[in-house]
């Protein structure tokens, strides 16, 4: 099957809007695997240090330069229930390697919060920058050259595109990314929803709200909607950077068990030593980022994707833009409903038939990459598969080509909707982005006067007053990157629902993130510039009409041009976000940090930077 035009063009017009910046990335990551991937560069002092803790065995196996040794770079804590299960990884990781004549070492580990715990708490304000600081530990972990190939356990929101950047700067090793998989089912979606918007209205208690969210987030695991976390494992295996099939497979269970065991073989077969050198920049290319961009879009992935997307593809030498989604949703339908987008969690999906059927779908209808190298050897094609245990033995079946359950997973020529999940909006407001799939059809035009609010609980005591209770546009502003650090503002998501149901007009307008997890009520967020730059939202005042229509990716302020561009920029007392909860720590990102629309990275663009530095284009 051809690959759809749309896709090609968008893809071409990638290639070529990166070719100075990605031809310097390959040269960069050429010049280190000529200076040496692994031990054999140290010196014997160097390499003693490296191997001193280890048994005789190993120890004796990395004194030899013929054999693979693998970093194991983690994001594990015993406080996250995504992280919690991979305190097992190593040692499977590590008897695995021992199997094949080789070795693996605890390379580092990650930083790894949680938007859960965070959520409209002061720490959230750390939670974006944590990306970077993810990033730059990778680099610290595989920065003592020891490593052949490297394992990256990583789930969560800000961990996978941190490791992702971070191991995009050691590109020339091999690398494989290792998931957790998600708990298992606990209260629907639908009841945590109705009690936590009961909650709000004050008609139930504390107690009864505590025991919906624990029956809800209940064990090892990631968390079951779909929101960043379950968007990093789809967009990791669209890149072929996880093993087939491996994405949502429950954590503590043999099959489980049996893919992290087969991941290291792979990392170790896929190593120089091993014989079948595969690179991690060799791998990733336009055409990789692109199936991301695609399966986010099929799936009505999570908007946070909008920043990390962008952050990834610049740490492999790629310009991508909010533009190329715009251009790549119009062509893409959207196949699943899960939620924030429907009633069904990650391990429904799963069984409806998860990501064998959806690549298929994508794949033989000219949607997706096929020919991309991938992790597991082959191409695309080979992610049709699902993996099985036989007799005790690790084996991969074709999929079903059949969806189990059209409500929730559905083929190409009947989808839920003909374009993907997620569109930009532009206008005398600036540009951010909307996802669309939860927002049904009625809800996606908004035209209602503003109430300006410049720190999100000012939002509750409005509600409270009951001074939202009509048709309104909810502006959130000075929450940008570099005014606060871009927390997300998931927990006013209950109160705009509920003036929603009570018939009103509602929409979010935000230069702050959402939530992976962004839900019925229309919310335009990322706006660029932000208000603390100067962005138009600085001009709004209270009463200003807005008109948001996602239709059409329209987004503007109803007022004369020439008052518009007249007002004085509104400012706002940023102290409170200076201080406490280690927010002071995080001062030179907040001033170093780039634009939504270019991924809110405080790194300085890599190869983009030394190419403008020498007069060339980025």
């Amino acid at each position: 099957m051809a690959v759809h035009e749309t896709v090609s063009r968008v893809t071409q017009r990638i290639r070529e809007r990166s070719s100075d910046r990605r031809a310097l990335y390959e040269r960069h990551m050429q010049d280190q695997h000529r200076r040496g991937v692994h031990r054999g560069e140290l010196s014997c002092g160097n390499l003693a240090h490296g191997f001193a803790a280890c048994g005789t065995e190993d120890k004796n196996q990395l004194k030899l330069m013929n054999s693979a040794n693998l970093g194991i770079v983690s994001s594990y804590n015993d406080m996250l229930s995504a992280h919690q299960p991979f305190a097992t990884f190593p040692e499977v990781i590590k008897e695995a390697a021992r199997s094949m004549g080789s070795t693996a070492q605890f390379a580092g580990g990650v930083p790894a919060m949680c938007d859960g715990v965070t959520q409209g708490q002061p720490g959230m304000e750390l939670s974006l920058f944590s990306r970077d600081v993810i990033a730059m530990a990778t680099g610290v972990a595989l920065s003592h050259n020891m490593f052949d190939a490297a394992l990256l356990l990583g789930i969560c929101d800000k961990i996978v595109p941190g490791l992702f950047i971070g191991i995009a700067r050691f590109g020339h090793l091999p690398a494989i990314f290792v998931p957790g998989g998600p708990m298992t089912s606990g209260l629907p979606n639908k009841e945590k929803a109705r009690v936590r918007q009961l909650y709000t209205e004050g008609k139930v208690g504390r107690d009864e709200l505590l025991e919906a969210e624990s029956q809800s987030y209940h064990g090892p695991g990631t968390c079951t909607f779909y929101g960043t976390a379950n968007s990093n494992q789809l967009m990791m295996e669209m890149m072929g950077l996880h093993l087939p099939g491996a994405s949502f497979v429950n954590p503590y269970t043999p099959l489980r068990d049996a893919l992290t065991q087969y991941a290291a073989e792979q990392a170790v077969r896929n190593s120089a030593p091993g014989g079948d050198y595969r690179p991690f920049w060799q791998q990733i290319d336009e055409k990789a980022i692109v199936n991301a961009v695609i399966g986010l879009l099929a799936s009505g992935g999570s908007t946070n994707h909008t920043l990390h997307l962008v952050a990834m593809a610049g740490a492999v030498g790629l310009t991508l833009t909010w533009d190329d989604f715009t251009e790549l949703s119009a062509v893409i339908p959207s196949l699943t409903r899960i939620y924030p987008n429907g009633q069904a969690d990650v391990n429904h999906f799963q069984a409806a038939g998860g990501m064998s059927f959806l690549i298929r779908e994508l794949l033989d209808a000219g949607l997706l990459h096929e020919d991309i190298p991938t992790v597991f050897g082959g191409s695309m094609r080979d992610y049709t598969k699902e993996p099985f245990l036989e007799d005790g033995k690790l084996v991969w079946r074709e999929g079903p080509t059949e969806s189990m359950d059209p409500d929730v997973l559905r083929p190409v020529a009947n989808p839920f909707s003909p374009t993907g999940g997620l569109t930009v909006l532009d206008g005398n407001l600036g540009r951010g982005v909307i996802k669309i799939s939860a927002v049904q059809p009625e809800h996606r035009v908004v035209e209602a006067p503003v109430r300006l609010f410049s720190d999100q609980s000012q939002l509750k005591a409005a509600f409270d007053a009951g001074e939202l209770d009509r048709d309104v546009v909810v502006v959130v502003r000075f929450q940008g990157p570099r005014a606060n650090g871009m927390p997300e503002l998931h927990q006013l998501t209950p109160y705009l629902g509920v003036l929603q149901d009570r018939g009103y007009k509602v929409a979010l307008v935000t230069d702050g993130r959402m939530s992976g997890a962004s839900g019925k009520v229309p919310a335009a967020i990322h706006l660029s510039p932000e208000a603390v730059d100067g962005g138009p939202l600085a001009r709004l005042k209270e009463g200003d009409v807005i008109r948001l229509d996602a239709n059409k990716g329209e987004l503007n302020a109803l007022v004369d041009e020439a008052e518009w561009q007249s007002r004085e920029l509104a400012t706002t007392h940023l102290e409170d976000y200076r201080y406490g909860m280690g927010r002071e720590l995080f001062a030179g990102f907040r001033s170093q940090v780039g634009r939504a629309e270019d991924g809110a990275a405080t790194f300085g663009g890599f190869e983009a930077q030394d190419l403008i530095d020498k007069g060339g284009q980025a």
